[in-house]
């Protein structure tokens, strides 16, 4: 069997590519900081050659793309295919093919293409389960969202899908090389976002632009690194300018079918009580 690392193994996606492998019969390793099957934390070298050893297929992530990187992940990528990783998949983001050097990922995608194994790469839009999980939960349950978004839309795609993709590519050969742009099957705002969770929900939901200097603002306020807090603002700023509405086949591509559509993740969600 194939030894599978899933760092970021007890993440959003992270665990459900490991609940995949594992319904497959896959042995995998899970790996986090702070918990996971082996530690492993991308500031601390000396905990990667436990967590690497036996492996032969990766998947990497950045925890936190809004830090200070310093190529963390290019380094993990030297040392993983050094302890015998042949296969990588990376989890990248939309738009860093278009990005200049400075994008934090940019680095890490280079690695990859270049580390001389099989790999994928994926690059996925804005999260449908930023909304149930971490980043817009807390509006969501206080009835108000205030992004810098204004009107502008985007393809949010279900974290399901990103993890059935990557779970194919760390067992397929037939995605080696292969960059896939993942969204959902149409772009949405963030104010439709919100009525929909709200009408599913029985709830009034609002969602309020603010000025992108006020959010810088309130993130530095809420201890993020002001240089983070910039790059934040401007991944929400091309929304707002209508420069991350576009669709991609990649779902489609890499699965043989379309992508979740957002509406089926609220109505799944909801039904759940989590919001209330």
């Amino acid at each position: 069997m194939t030894d599978i690392l899933i760092l970021g193994g007890t993440g959003k996606t992270g665990r459900r590519i490991a609940r995949r492998l594992r319904a497959a019969d896959r042995l995998v390793r899970t790996a986090s900081r702070t918990s996971g099957d082996v530690r492993l934390d991308l500031d601390d070298p000396a905990t990667w050659p436990p967590a690497l050893d036996g492996v032969t297929a990766a998947y990497l992530v950045e925890p936190n793309p809004l830090a200070n990187l310093d190529h963390r992940l290019p380094r993990l990528v030297t040392e993983a295919v050094a302890a015998g990783v042949r296969r990588l998949v990376l989890l990248s983001a939309h738009g860093v093919g278009e990005a200049d050097d400075r994008h934090p990922l940019k680095a890490a995608e280079q690695a990859v293409r270049e580390s001389g194994v099989d790999w994928t790469i994926l690059r996925p839009t804005w999260f449908s389960q930023n909304f149930s999980e971490d980043f817009y939960l807390p509006g969501i349950q206080e009835g108000t969202l205030a992004l810098p978004t204004g009107d502008g839309r985007t393809p949010f795609i279900d974290a399901e899908d990103i993890a059935e993709v990557s779970a194919a590519a760390l067992t397929e050969d037939r995605h080696s090389g292969r960059t896939y742009q993942l969204t959902g099957p149409r772009a949405i705002s963030f104010g439709e976002a919100v009525d929909l969770i709200g009408k599913a929900t029985g709830r009034t939901i609002h969602h309020v632009d603010i000025a992108p200097e006020e959010f810088v603002e309130r993130q530095v306020a809420q201890g993020v690194p002001r240089d983070g807090a910039r790059l934040l603002t401007g991944l929400y700023a091309a929304i707002r300018d209508g420069w991350a509405a576009e669709l991609s086949d990649g779902v489609q591509r890499a699965l043989g079918r379309p992508p979740r559509p957002f509406e089926d993740y609220v109505d799944e969600t909801a039904a759940t009580g989590h919001w209330n």
